[in-house]
């Protein structure tokens, strides 16, 4: 049996896909004793797993790390990590509660039609304009989280404003996904 070091183990796509599931419940026990430090905390510990997403994939595909157990994992690790901040954002009253169900909404329906474009083994890979709505989804909790106006800056309103650029970017890509879905249906 090899013997792994810490490096690479901490280093390991799958390792940090589960660092992102394990920080889910350490963001919503934060955020559920809300004041600065703890919102803080919580955006801190949110940021960094949300760099782990690009960070995952790039070893991934530059090692040929690539794994079954990773092309599963890592689409739900992000889905639980966004999809429980939106929970406890809306919970809090820092975000309307619309907005997270269209988000979330849209996450489940595009996860269920990628199931049946597996099934039939046809590929609609993502387009760029889903990395715009994960930016700006990303770019929208973090402020988001940090809630309290420090350093002169309102993170609230900062977050906001990422929050309906996230908005449009989820619906706009939602919809090219099911566009270019049912075209490659009929082509």
């Amino acid at each position: 049996m090899k013997k792994t070091s810490i490096n690479s183990l901490l280093t390991h796509p799958n390792t940090l896909t589960l660092f992102r599931i394990v920080a889910v419940p350490v963001i919503v026990v934060l955020l559920l004793m809300p004041n600065r430090f703890t919102a803080f905390i919580a955006g801190l510990i949110f940021s960094a797993a949300a760099i782990t997403d690009y960070f995952d994939g790039y070893l991934a595909r530059r090692y040929g790390l690539v794994s079954n157990l990773g092309k599963v994992m890592d689409p739900v690790a992000d889905k639980l990590l966004v999809s429980c901040s939106l929970i406890m954002l809306t919970a809090l009253g820092w975000m309307p509660a619309w907005i997270a169900c269209i988000i979330i909404g849209r996450e489940l329906a595009v996860t269920g039609l990628r199931n049946i474009i597996a099934q039939n083994e046809m590929d609609v890979s993502a387009s760029s304009l889903g990395k715009y709505k994960t930016g700006f989804q990303i770019a929208a909790i973090i402020p988001l989280m940090f809630h309290y106006p420090a350093l002169g800056f309102d993170f609230q309103a900062i977050g906001m404003f990422f929050l309906w650029g996230a908005l449009i970017f989820t619906l706009w890509s939602g919809t090219d996904y099911f566009l270019r879905f049912r075209k490659l249906l009929r082509g």
